[in-house]
């Protein structure tokens, strides 16, 4: 997982940095996400003119969102791996901007904020966390069908030696990546890959299955 984020007063003095997730231990995780949020949120402000526009519909803004916000907020998860408090703050991200798009309701004679799952109903499953999900699926697929001799693939099925610290293992992106594809029910999915339409398909359901 990859953070950008771009600093200065102007434009000409901007700088900017990359913070690479991997390389940054579990213990500075809750930082890391904090940050991520924060950095996010300058690229939903930006754009928050438009998403509080009574001009625009939500359809409108769910295209906005679609197109500037989640490919912002998604940049680089083909790599990430994420934990649930990771999940969790990537989720309330999403729903903020949601919350924002739909409104407050007005119940029993006063304005009440949309609930999860209320919001999920309406959003007609549009999970960010689902779509970072389905992205890696789909970069899954996409390094299986390379050469043998393709760096991204021999980084993928590379074993790293030596010892690591003490305590439970994080899980990695294999890992995760075949947990999420046995709760597709998807079995031996490495007779699958080659076949690019069935493998979109997966990539369609990881995005909208309840279970991710």
């Amino acid at each position: 997982m990859s953070v950008y984020a771009q600093t200065g007063d102007h434009p000409k003095l901007d700088t900017y940095f990359i913070i690479s997730l991997s390389h940054i231990r579990l213990t500075t995780n809750f930082l890391v996400i904090f940050l991520w949020v924060s950095l996010n949120d300058r690229t939903y402000f930006a754009a928050i003119s438009l998403f509080r526009s009574r001009l625009l519909s939500r359809a409108t803004k769910i295209i906005l969102y679609k197109t500037l916000i989640r490919p912002a907020v998604s940049c680089g998860a083909e790599g990430w791996t994420l934990t649930e408090k990771e999940e969790q703050a990537v989720l309330i991200f999403g729903r903020k901007i949601f919350r924002r798009i739909y409104g407050a309701k007005y119940e029993n004679g006063e304005w009440k904020g949309q609930t999860n799952r209320e919001l999920e109903e309406m959003s007609k499953g549009q999970n960010i966390v689902k779509w970072i999900k389905g992205q890696r699926i789909s970069w899954l697929g996409h390094v299986q069908r390379m050469e043998e001799d393709g760096m991204h693939k021999k980084i993928f099925t590379q074993k790293v030696e030596g010892t690591r610290r003490r305590g439970r293992p994080r899980k990695g992106r294999k890992e995760e990546l075949e947990r999420d594809l046995q709760v597709l029910g998807v079995r031996r999915w490495r007779e699958l890959f080659a076949d690019r339409k069935k493998w979109k398909d997966i990539v369609r359901q990881a995005k909208a299955h309840s279970g991710l």
